[in-house]
């Protein structure tokens, strides 16, 4: 039931893949939206704006509004700290940063930029936030990242993070995106612009060290102390990333054996292998993108990469090749209770609520409270913040968790640093994440695990986020009887924007995409892949009846 896999996944990008980069650039300064198109119009997602210039969806006029809406924000909520404006290697990004730095600085707004023109990771963004704003009240600061994460080449994205350091919830990003696309259907007349060169120069504008900045901290999270003296021997792939010379300066810093498979930054990523759908993606949870590392994981110890803003992780083990994000997320999970003492004895771990259930096992077998919550980073914010939260983690790759004397961290999805951990975990337990994941389903069972998407209009999308317990009819799941019945996380009560039925052996959620023309259809089962094949016709079947319910 998952889509077909494309004859080119898994194999070097063709020529004919390759994004024209001087006609993206071109078409981002060239083309306007039309804001009476829905899909040119703002719209943030559960990572911000994202589109592609050629769509008319990722274009100039998209930044400045987006930016002075920000602004705007600002203003109003009184933020007057600095902003920390931060860009990965899409070739779109670099173009986006001048055009939001225009209107940053046109608007005064204290801006800080990377030092020496350097990318930026989504984490050091979080970090710097956090760091600035740690015991203040006032002046407090907040930040940008322009990236459309792991999307393909063409795309551009733009998120922002308030003083909280993670993503915007969805009353800031709601009030961000009606702003801008009024400011876009007044042809952005109220938008305040100068100059990029003059930007550049403004009082407002400063440099920032991001990169030793979060490097030099990064022992506040990692034991890196066990890393080297077990003398680890790692790999990592930046898969052309923001954080593509970060790696250097933290084996420096840290005295670690840390191999750099490939420091190339390309805005055609043509050094990538192909996505399971033919598209060139930096995903590195996939086994298709990340074929170059897969390939040497005889080499290492343990290997890792990460997504092209550096906020989600791949995990590459020798006893295992490429471990599946929830896979790592269970084993990082169990070492990381068993091994931070100074952390609240209280703190609970969160998954998002299509997240494995093995999760909810291993939070058992640890004591710990379990937070299940809807998709999307922001609703882990809070708790990394305070420390109420040890742990959040979601299906794709995300992940975040507090530093070693228990306080906040990232807020955001960090990349790097659960990459690291798995270099941890190595040292101080003597086996890899592969072989500490056998054991764990040794003891609390093994699941089986799909996904299937598909593609579903607007009105189809709406018509899935509504779906309700009275739609589910039955007692049954696959023979077994249905223990409940969600439209609600458990963890918050927030509406799941979907349905989530579960049994004692398996589940399934159904839910539309944030970002995406797509819905989507999770399912697990403890008990067998015939098992599950049959969860996924039934969820299959309550799907199709909702959307032929007119």
């Amino acid at each position: 039931m998952s889509p077909s896999v494309s004859p080119l996944a898994g194999k070097p990008a063709p020529k004919s893949l390759l994004v024209d980069v001087p006609k993206l650039l071109a078409a981002y300064t060239d083309l306007q939206p039309d804001t009476g198109v829905p899909a040119q119009r703002v719209v943030f997602g559960t990572s911000g704006h994202r589109g592609s210039a050629f769509e008319r969806s990722f274009n100039e006029w998209h930044v400045l509004a987006i930016s002075q809406a920000i602004c705007d924000y600002r203003k109003k909520k009184g933020i007057d700290g600095p902003l920390y404006l931060g860009i990965d290697t899409h070739a779109l990004s670099q173009p986006a940063f001048e055009s939001a730095l225009e209107v940053l600085a046109a608007n005064q707004v204290e801006t800080r930029i990377a030092a020496n023109g350097e990318f930026t990771p989504t984490p050091a963004i979080s970090h710097a936030i956090l760091t600035h704003n740690r015991r203040r009240a006032t002046g407090l600061a907040d930040g940008i990242v322009v990236t459309p994460s792991h999307n393909p080449p063409e795309d551009g994205g733009f998120k922002y993070n308030p003083p909280n350091g993670g993503p915007a919830d969805t009353d800031v990003t709601g009030w961000i995106q009606d702003r801008a696309n009024a400011l876009l259907g007044d042809q952005i007349k109220d938008v305040r612009r100068m100059p990029f060169t003059q930007a550049l120069r403004a009082t407002t504008t400063r440099e920032h060290d991001f990169l030793d900045a979060y490097v030099g901290d990064l022992g506040a999270a990692i034991d890196f102390d066990a890393i080297r003296g077990a003398s680890v021997r790692m790999g990592v792939d930046p898969l052309g990333g923001a954080g593509v010379h970060y790696w250097a300066a933290i084996a420096e810093r840290y005295r670690i054996d840390l191999a750099i498979v490939s420091d190339q930054v390309d805005p055609q990523f043509g050094f990538m292998t192909v996505d399971w759908d033919g598209r060139i993606r930096m995903d590195p949870s996939s086994p298709y993108a990340m074929q170059r590392l897969i390939g040497m994981q005889d080499r290492y110890d343990v290997a890792f990469a990460c997504d092209t803003d550096h906020d989600r992780h791949g995990i590459v083990t020798r006893s295992n090749g490429l471990l599946r994000p929830n896979h790592y997320l269970a084993v990082s999970i169990d070492y990381l209770f068993r091994h931070r003492p100074q952390w609240n004895p209280g703190a609970a771990i969160g998954k998002t609520l299509v997240s494995t259930a093995l999760i909810d096992r291993v939070a058992q077998r640890l004591g710990r409270a379990l937070y299940e919550s809807p998709v999307g980073f922001k609703w882990f914010v809070d708790g990394l913040l305070d420390g109420s939260l040890g742990f959040g983690g979601e299906e794709s790759a995300g992940a975040s968790f507090l530093r070693r004397d228990g306080s906040a961290w990232s807020t955001d999805k960090d990349g790097i640093a659960p990459a690291l951990l798995s270099a941890e975990i190595t040292a101080r337990t003597g086996r890899d994440p592969g072989e500490l994941y056998g054991e764990l389903v040794a003891a609390l069972g093994e699941p089986f695990a799909d996904r299937v998407d598909a593609a579903a209009s607007p009105a189809q999308k709406a018509k899935l986020a509504k779906l309700s317990p009275q739609q589910v009819h039955g007692t049954l799941l696959a023979g077994e009887k249905i223990g409940s019945v969600l439209d609600r996380a458990p963890g918050n009560n927030a509406p799941i924007g979907g349905i989530k039925v579960t049994s004692a052996g398996g589940w399934f959620a159904a839910r539309p995409s944030g970002t995406e023309n797509v819905y989507k259809i999770y399912a697990e089962s403890f008990r067998s892949e015939a098992h599950l094949r049959e969860i996924l016709r039934e969820a299959q079947a309550i799907v199709d009846a909702a959307l032929a319910d007119q």
